[in-house]
């Protein structure tokens, strides 16, 4: 989503209340981190987009 808005890691951080490192951002879009529900907010309103659209896809089906 960030990238889809053309907006870097630090811009988004520059977005978001309180203080995060751009690295933590790095880190939570690899997979790196465990995101807590205050983080996905945050990275809501940074990219003004609602956390809904965070949560809205679907899982592959397993195949055997």
């Amino acid at each position: 989503m960030r990238i889809r808005k053309g907006i870097t890691q630090v811009e988004l951080v520059g977005r978001m209340r309180g203080e995060i490192d751009p690295t933590n951002i790095s880190r939570m879009e690899s997979g790196k981190t465990n995101i807590t529900i205050y983080q996905l907010y945050r990275l809501s309103e940074g990219l003004e987009i609602p956390m809904k659209d965070f949560l809205d896809f679907e899982l592959p089906e397993k195949q055997i």
